[in-house]
């Protein structure tokens, strides 16, 4: 019986190594989701960050027709990846306005530049207020609103090709 004993701590050392193991393969998801999903927009109005583009107040979007708002920065990587999707899906008639987080003027006048400009609005989030109230945890995100200012779909992470086709679709489903 004692020789039993002297094998439970290699045991349970292969236990907890087949558990790591499982979770390495197994990644949990760690995608943080807006609880505000299904709820108006919060009221905000931001300042243009261009000139000759205008701010975003949450009232641009409560005129009948869905838009996407896209969370973006000059600096972000992935916002710059996302970009050719974004310019698809304006080529598609979708009206895209956009949140821009601690950004400059001259910064995001570059960005625009060397990755194309889909956004009809951009408005300056310093301080990252209205992205929280979003309930947006980072860069990029794109929120999918309805006409009536409810936000009802939300995209974390860069738009990719093969997401197009899902944002079109949820784009008409709020209709």
């Amino acid at each position: 019986m004692k020789r039993w004993l002297l094998w439970l701590p290699l045991c349970a050392f292969g236990v907890v190594i087949a558990v790591i193991a499982w979770g390495l393969y197994q990644p949990a998801d760690r995608t943080v989701r807006s609880a505000m999903v299904g709820k108006p927009l919060p009221d905000f109005a931001l300042a243009p960050l261009l000139p000759g583009k205008p701010g975003l107040t949450s009232a641009d979007f409560r005129q009948g027709k869905p838009r996407l708002l896209n969370v973006f920065a000059s600096w972000c990587v992935p916002c710059i990846a996302e970009a050719p999707q974004l310019m698809t899906l304006k080529a598609a008639g979708v009206p895209i306005d956009a949140i821009a987080i601690k950004d400059t003027a001259p910064a995001v006048t570059g960005f625009l530049r060397a990755n194309g400009d889909p956004y009809a609005r951009i408005g300056s989030d310093v301080h990252s207020r209205v992205q929280l109230a979003l309930g947006s945890s980072g860069v990029p995100e794109t929120f999918v609103i309805d006409g009536r200012g409810v936000i009802v779909a939300q995209h974390v992470g860069d738009i990719r090709a093969d997401d197009v086709p899902g944002l079109l679709q949820a784009l008409a489903d709020a209709r």
